[in-house]
């Protein structure tokens, strides 16, 4: 699943040394340079610069100069990034369990998507500590949708289409393959090279991607539905966040919380902006109807399994579907 993350932040590290000593903090990121989200990463920098005090370089690596989200992960486990803002994508490589989340269409509005992650997060959070990394904030990328050169409306749609799925993914490449889709393993740095050479012709994506990444020149056809929410975070390792002076955590665990809740506006009023502006710019938005929205559903449910593969607990997946009929309940109660 692609992700434009293109919505969230990387911060840097520093360690408790004084601050006289000059530090170097190094984040990558896939949002754009100049975009608003690059400048809350900006903004948060100067923040948690003035906290730490002079002599800290904050250097921010926007835009994939980094590389790929997996790329990325790689780069902090040894070391050459120190924090990353990431969408599921990333995180998959830390923790896969948090997939979980992100089975299609198990969530399907912003609200649902608040409430469930706010009680799931800690359960999260622990799984990313496990594995060597402190959650700083949750952010997210927008709702995933199809986009094509040609329209996909109905599951019926897809058969025989080339579909970009994320390299190193092979319960999603096995499940759409399944489903009669020709998947196409990816990295998001190769997606216009991909479309324009014919060797994919549709992928998944939010809005804010297809749009920040120019991706929808070549893949004018979308669907309105709500496929995947993508999730992110911005997370540091433990070592470098251990190292802080204890009396600065506080102020900055509170800035990032604000860049994340910043974040989560963010990308939402972008979303909507993102869309006129495609449509602009030659993109048609087809607009799935209810009796399909059920039938996408029913195959959505299908590919869980494969999905879930080995490293996805179904009683995640379960517990999540709780929470969300839980939430669907009080609604319901509330009428």
């Amino acid at each position: 699943m692609m992700t434009t993350v293109l919505a969230l932040l990387a911060l840097g590290a520093f360690t408790a040394e004084p601050a006289a000593l000059e530090q170097e903090v190094k984040l990558g990121t896939l949002a754009p340079e100049g975009s608003p989200w690059h400048k809350i990463i900006q903004d948060m920098g100067e923040e948690w610069k003035a906290a730490a005090g002079p002599g800290l370089k904050f250097r921010i690596f926007p835009g994939g100069v980094a590389g790929d989200e997996p790329d990325m992960v790689r780069k902090l486990r040894i070391g050459q990034l120190h924090m990353a803002a990431l969408t599921s994508v990333g995180l998959a490589e830390i923790a896969p369990e948090i997939m979980a989340i992100q089975m299609p269409m198990l969530l399907r509005t912003d609200e649902e998507l608040d409430y469930v992650r706010d009680k799931i997060a800690p359960r999260f959070e622990k799984l990313l500590l496990d594995k060597g990394f402190v959650v700083l904030n949750w952010g997210e990328a927008g709702w995933t949708h199809f986009f094509g050169q040609k329209p996909i409306v109905t599951v019926a749609d897809l058969k025989g289409t080339k579909l970009m799925v994320w390299e190193g993914n092979p319960g999603e490449h096995q499940a759409w393959k399944a489903a009669g889709v020709n998947p196409v393993p990816l990295a998001a740095t190769d997606m216009h090279t991909g479309l324009k050479s014919g060797l994919i012709n549709a992928f998944t994506t939010s809005a804010l991607a297809a749009l920040s990444f120019q991706w929808f020149g070549s893949a004018k056809e979308m669907s309105d539905l709500n496929w995947v929410p993508l999730i992110g975070a911005t997370i540091i390792k433990v070592e470098k966040w251990n190292a802080l002076d204890p009396k600065l955590k506080p102020a900055l665990l509170a800035s990032a919380k604000t860049a994340g809740v910043a974040f989560r506006k963010e990308t939402r009023a972008q979303s909507i902006i993102a869309v006129e502006t495609m449509k602009k710019h030659g993109l048609t938005v087809h607009t799935v109807p209810p009796e399909e929205v059920a039938v996408w559903q029913t195959q959505a449910r299908l590919a869980w399994p494969a999905l879930m593969g080995k490293t996805v607990p179904l009683e995640l997946v379960t517990e999540i579907e709780k929470l969300r009929d839980e939430l669907r309940a009080q609604k319901q109660q509330g009428k």
